[in-house]
């Protein structure tokens, strides 16, 4: 696993709302695509949060289900990211000691250019066949 990389299991394109995207237009999104998040952006596309299906338990579970807020009420702010070159056991680990289950991946041209999720890691992980014993 040392040898395989971020940008080969990574989910791409993103799926990205404005700040200002209402929570019912961010989560229309989410299961319109069968998607665990949205990446959020600013005009100039630059990197201002996450919105992750967790944050939406978050939100029924302190009571404000105005689905008109924007998604900049609810976002996660504090970002963990990645490149596509950082090795996925690096990622995994990263994701177990953190909780994490999306990390957006970044270029430093292109801004975000994917996102890699526990999802893309487990579709690889059940595809791949161990040497064993015959």
């Amino acid at each position: 696993m040392d040898d395989v990389f971020v940008g080969s299991l990574m989910s791409s394109p993103v799926h990205t709302v404005g700040v200002d995207t209402s929570l019912r237009e961010a989560g229309g999104l989410m299961l319109k695509h069968g998607i665990g998040s949205v990446i959020v952006i600013d005009d100039n596309d630059h990197l201002e949060g996450i919105l992750t299906a967790t944050d939406f338990i978050r939100v029924v579970a302190e009571g404000d289900s105005d689905p008109d807020t924007t998604v900049a009420a609810f976002m996660s702010t504090t970002i963990t990211t990645t490149t596509a070159n950082e090795s996925i056991r690096t990622i995994a680990d990263m994701m177990l000691e953190n909780g994490f289950h999306h990390i957006p991946v970044v270029d430093e041209t292109d801004g975000v250019i994917g996102v890699i999720t526990t999802t893309d890691l487990t579709a690889y992980l059940s595809h791949r066949q161990d040497p064993g014993p015959s």
